[in-house]
């Protein structure tokens, strides 16, 4: 059941930041985007750890704010995985990438917030 939400918000997020962000586009319909949704769960939970722990002294350095280019390359990463399998989520650019990624941050966190004070 989490892992069904967690897809849920990570789609509603990515919906916002394609509607939201200048350079970042979907053509396709709703189980498409769901699949591009799953695409960056996986992307995050195999991809970005690995980001992190190779990136640890500029995290360090910038006292975490390197976790946000972090985030973009994570969008783009989806971006490109999704290309490939024909899901047409596209990210132009690393500008959009890092715009995209601080929209999804955001509203990733106001659900889940919502969704903590509900219960």
């Amino acid at each position: 059941m989490l892992f069904l939400l967690r897809l849920l918000l990570n789609a509603a997020a990515l919906w916002v930041a394609v509607r939201l962000v200048h350079g970042i586009s979907f053509q396709g319909g709703a189980m498409a985007f769901l699949g591009v949704a799953l695409v960056f769960g996986v992307v995050n939970a195999v991809a970005k750890p690995l980001l992190q722990i190779f990136s640890v002294p500029l995290l360090l350095l910038t006292l975490g704010l390197f976790g946000l280019v972090i985030n973009a390359l994570v969008l783009w990463m989806t971006s490109g995985l999704s290309g490939a399998l024909g899901l047409h989520f596209h990210v132009a650019g690393f500008g959009a990438a890092f715009l995209g990624a601080l929209v999804v941050s955001v509203v990733n966190l106001l659900l889940s917030w919502s969704g903590m004070r509900g219960t």
